[in-house]
């Protein structure tokens, strides 16, 4: 990453037409995200890193455009200054993104950035800098799912290459060297997920068993299942009736 290292383009010639990007992209770079131009940029690095001491440094613009490239971030105040007039980043040298949703207030993209030497930003005992961009107009969540995509396709672009053979170690280089070492990222199939069938097999449907005449399944089985015949003594213990068992009980009690 680096600060007031991008190459903007120049407006000095009026009879040259207007360019399309306020910068000039890097060889096979390609544009693919543009905010809006109220998005506010913070690096910090805190004196006090935990269970460190550390130089602090803090570089900050109430307004600007975000751009994400193919192979880096960009921003541009809308007021340079000399200490800031535009910010640069690789993309695979920044992790642990995210967008923080407030109750109150305009919602903030986070990331922990990992300075280079020479980039403008000095190198922290912790490794790290905090980078926060504000999006006052919205388009932070629609940035995050840009940056997400085009990180995880840089990744596997890296990863193929370093298989091979064909791109550097480390995270930070292997980005900006891709390019040299024959690395496109045109050249990755898109992603999609790819299965021979359903995750869980289907579920089969229970098919309802018909009932004659509206009448209820239990009730028929219950007159199927009545005897036809009468049980064993069954005659004997009508003939006696309630007197024969009150004589019987008199009878065992004598």
């Amino acid at each position: 990453m680096s600060i007031n290292w991008v190459m903007l383009a120049s407006s000095s010639n009026p009879t040259s037409p207007a360019p399309t990007l306020p910068y000039i992209p890097l060889p096979n770079e390609q544009t693919l995200y543009t905010s809006s131009p109220r998005v506010a940029l913070n690096i910090n690095i805190p004196a006090h890193f935990p269970g460190k001491q550390q130089q602090p440094f803090s570089r900050s613009s109430s307004g600007g455009q975000l751009y994400l490239t193919t192979r880096r971030i960009i921003f541009l105040p809308d007021k340079s200054t000399p200490q800031l007039q535009s910010f640069a980043a690789p993309i695979l040298s920044l992790h642990d993104s995210h967008v923080t949703a407030p109750w109150f207030g305009p919602n903030v993209w986070a990331a922990a950035l990992q300075p280079t030497e020479g980039g403008g930003i000095p190198i922290p005992p912790g490794g790290v800098a905090e980078l926060k961009f504000t999006f006052k107009e919205g388009g932070a969540f629609d940035f995050q799912t840009r940056y997400e995509r085009i990180r995880e396709r840089l990744q596997q672009a890296v990863e193929a290459a370093r298989s091979n053979g064909d791109a550097p170690n480390g995270g930070i280089g292997a980005a900006s060297g891709m390019e040299e070492a024959g690395v496109h990222l045109e050249d990755l199939p898109a992603y999609q997920e790819e299965s021979d069938g359903p995750l869980m097999p289907p579920i089969a449907s229970v098919r309802p068993v018909a009932q004659a005449n509206g009448g209820d399944s239990s009730s028929s089985r219950t007159a199927q299942t009545i005897p036809s015949e009468p049980p064993p003594n069954y005659e004997e213990a009508q003939t006696a009736g309630p007197h024969g068992d009150d004589a019987g009980r008199a009878n065992a009690a004598a």
